[in-house]
């Protein structure tokens, strides 16, 4: 088994320059690609900017109580910690390794792998 190589790209100094909207979401480009950044709770997670179901743009979604991503589309919800469909409809969210430290906010993205 090969280990996944990752690139790492710095997206923000502290979390206070990232600005979600009403529904706790805020897309940006990293690297060419499209990226949707969650805020639940004190976490901040990313994953891909589409709905794996019909594409829906998940920034104009919110993030529910419980923690799940609401596609504006068609109500489909996924997990921000796990990028599964929680209705069983077998869809699943692209997430991405997100990272917070002393020198900033780090996504990663892994080499000659398709995006979504």
């Amino acid at each position: 088994m090969t280990e996944k190589k990752l690139t790492w790209h710095k997206i923000a100094e502290h979390e206070n320059e990232l600005t979600f909207n009403a529904g706790n979401l805020l897309q940006m480009e990293i690297a060419g690609k499209q990226v949707c950044l969650s805020k639940y709770g004190e976490r901040i997670l990313a994953f891909a900017a589409k709905c794996p179901h019909a594409g829906g743009s998940l920034v104009n979604g919110h993030v529910d109580a419980l923690g799940n991503v609401v596609c504006p589309l068609h109500r489909y919800k996924f997990s921000i910690y796990n990028g599964r469909n929680t209705s069983g409809e077998g869809y699943f969210l692209k997430r991405f390794p997100l990272q917070i430290n002393s020198d900033g906010i780090f996504i990663s993205f892994e080499e000659n792998k398709s995006f979504l």
